[in-house]
């Protein structure tokens, strides 16, 4: 990636999972991230440590900077030896005003390079079972913009001469003209049993599809209260969706969940979420770094040979284990013959990432168990022991294994510290929208998130969220720091707390 160059980027229609591979590339190693307003929080969330952040997008139909002074800015970046990622929702290309900047930064000298990206029809009609394109009744995709009044008369949309047999038509940002929209298609000859579907926030968990007819679907849609952003798909088409939708049928699919998460780093949780329809605000209340004593590193690995165990509390403290390790030695085998236990599943799943098989996994992901299990091996009286862990560790584990008598040697390999939230995206759209519950794994989740209340506090129109904690401990965290719980995990697991909010806000849900 060569520096002082613009990249016009598409982040596709909304889901995240839905950005290229090209997209998350240049989102991960560029300096400066441009950015517009219906960009995910978890594409952002790509960026890397330093990067400049700039929002440039729009709301209630203004634009926080006018489109020249975002032509400016990426001109200006791009001299400073930057490589900048001009981050547009949907592609570029269609609705984007990529073509007037890289009019702009050709005529100013400046190397760019276009993503393009899934625009918002393609996704809305995938995700709403809508095919935009059927060879037996759709050989033809019209994309038009609403935008534009149809009745001023410097309109440059033909709502006359659009095909009105064997076509679908998608219109953007048409549901504040929705009524004229129609009258002027209705005068074009289009038929009032022509079927419609109106698909709002399109790819996300809080999508939402409006079905009708042309000749009902105004009153349909007030009634629906339907709501920018939304695409009108108009068509034969249109129509299939009761037979071929699928997202809709997801049991959590229109549901909103906060997952708590470190900053930069991808959740499992969040991840089997999306995949049941949810769509989930990754909270990053803390950000964990690398720390690492060099001294206290070269000591612990010239005696690795001689620990019992090595004892792992956190995917986390695995990862930078590893990454120290291998910064000391250049085979996985100078481990040699030591035991290793991890405190769950999670850890347990990062550990395998390095070849390494886990000898003890507790049945409940917590110190406590975890030290309750290693002291039922009876192989701890006058062990060596090393506790892989953070600044954060608790000394539950510590002090039960020095009960039996273990010798322990804690290696303290990253750091979790708070983070700011006060303009962060994720932290901004739970502000204002809210969820339908907060998810706490951890105790210093819990924490965390009572620290940084001041920066969390909805607004008037949000979704007052109920709580779900994983298991016990973290419940008593909760009613330690007089936060209300609502449910709990059966079991102390990443599946049991899936499970759990499947019950209780599913579809099927009572």
């Amino acid at each position: 990636m060569p520096k002082g160059a613009v990249y016009l980027v598409g982040a596709g229609p909304g889901n995240p999972g839905l950005i290229t591979v090209r997209a998350k590339e240049l989102i991960e190693s560029c300096d400066t991230l441009i950015y517009d307003s219906l960009v995910h929080p978890a594409v952002l969330a790509l960026q890397k440590v330093g990067c400049e952040q700039i929002f440039v997008g729009k709301k209630s139909g203004c634009h926080s900077v006018p489109q020249s002074e975002i032509q400016t800015l990426l001109v200006a970046k791009a001299k400073e030896g930057k490589r900048v990622v001009r981050l547009k929702g949907g592609d570029p290309f269609i609705f984007g005003r990529g073509s007037e900047e890289a009019l702009y930064l050709h005529r100013e000298g400046i190397d760019f390079e276009i993503v393009p990206g899934i625009t918002a029809a393609i996704g809305a009609g995938a995700f709403s079972g809508t095919p935009l394109t059927q060879r037996n009744s759709s050989s033809t995709l019209v994309i038009v913009t609403g935008h534009e009044d149809p009745e001023k008369p410097e309109a440059s949309v033909d709502w006359a001469n659009i095909p009105r047999t064997n076509s679908t038509l998608c219109v953007y940002m048409g549901v504040s003209r929705l009524d004229s929209i129609v009258g002027s298609l209705l005068e074009a000859g289009f038929k009032d049993s022509t079927p419609v579907a109106c698909v709002e926030w399109a790819t996300l968990g809080c999508q939402r599809v409006c079905r009708g007819v042309l000749g009902t679907i105004c009153g349909d849609a007030k009634q629906f209260r339907l709501s920018s952003p939304a695409v009108i798909i108009i068509g034969e088409n249109a129509g299939m969706g009761d037979e071929i939708s699928w997202f809709e049928s997801r049991p959590l699919q229109g549901r909103r969940f906060v997952v708590t998460r470190s900053q930069g780093q991808a959740s499992e949780l969040s991840e089997k979420l999306e995949l049941l329809g949810a769509e989930v605000i990754g909270l990053p209340l803390i950000s964990i770094t690398k720390n690492v004593d060099e001294q206290t590193r070269d000591d612990i690995f010239a005696e690795l040979a001689s620990y019992d165990w090595v004892v792992f509390s956190s995917p986390n403290g695995v990862r930078y284990f590893f990454e120290a390790f291998f910064e000391k030695f250049e085979d996985i085998r100078s481990l040699g013959f030591i035991r290793i236990a991890a405190v769950g599943k999670s850890t347990a799943k990062e550990i395998k990432k390095f070849y390494v098989t886990t000898d003890l996994i507790p049945d409940e992901a917590n110190a406590e168990s975890l030290a309750d299990a290693l002291v039922a091996t009876d192989s701890l009286d006058s062990a060596k022991v090393l506790l892989v862990t953070g600044n954060l560790g608790r000394d539950i584990l510590l002090k039960k294994l020095e009960e039996a008598r273990a010798i322990v040697d804690r290696f303290e390999v990253y750091q979790t510290q708070p983070t700011d939230l006060s303009s962060d995206p994720a932290a901004k759209v739970f502000r204002e929208q809210g969820a339908d519950a907060i998810l706490f794994t951890s105790s210093s989740g819990v924490k965390s998130f009572v620290d940084q209340a001041k920066d969390l506090v909805l607004g008037a129109d949000a979704i007052r969220p109920k709580t779900v904690s994983i298991g016990p401990i973290t419940s008593a965290s909760m009613e330690q720091f007089g936060m209300p719980r609502n449910f709990q995990a059966k079991e102390a697991s990443l599946d049991s707390l899936v499970d759990e909010i499947v019950r209780n806000f599913g579809k099927d849900s009572k």
